[in-house]
């Protein structure tokens, strides 16, 4: 019984702890790791090359706003094949 009341606190506490975490508007590394779903590894070979945003406040740690992570991550949208057909459809009629 105190296994599956220790197992509910932590449950509630890991609960607590990501709406923290989403209340902020500026994250550290590891919290955009796991904001985007990035591994580590896989965010700072994006943030080597400049093709994710982040800050460097004091020269070495990266910082990251939340809402630029959600924009970037947003880009690239693939059209659905509904869309696709529209679009066909009107460059078939301007060009006609």
């Amino acid at each position: 019984m105190q296994t599956k009341n220790k197992r509910e606190i932590l449950q509630r506490l890991n609960k607590i702890e990501n709406l923290l975490k989403s209340s902020k508007d500026v994250l550290n590394f590891e919290e955009a790791a796991e904001f985007t779903g990035l591994s580590k590894s896989y965010l700072y070979q994006l943030t080597h090359k400049n093709l994710v945003p982040c800050y460097r406040p004091l020269g070495k740690q990266l910082r990251f706003s939340k809402a630029e992570l959600e924009k970037w991550m947003l880009s690239n949208p693939v059209k659905t094949r509904p869309q696709i057909d529209k679009e066909a459809r009107k460059h078939i009629i301007d060009n006609s």
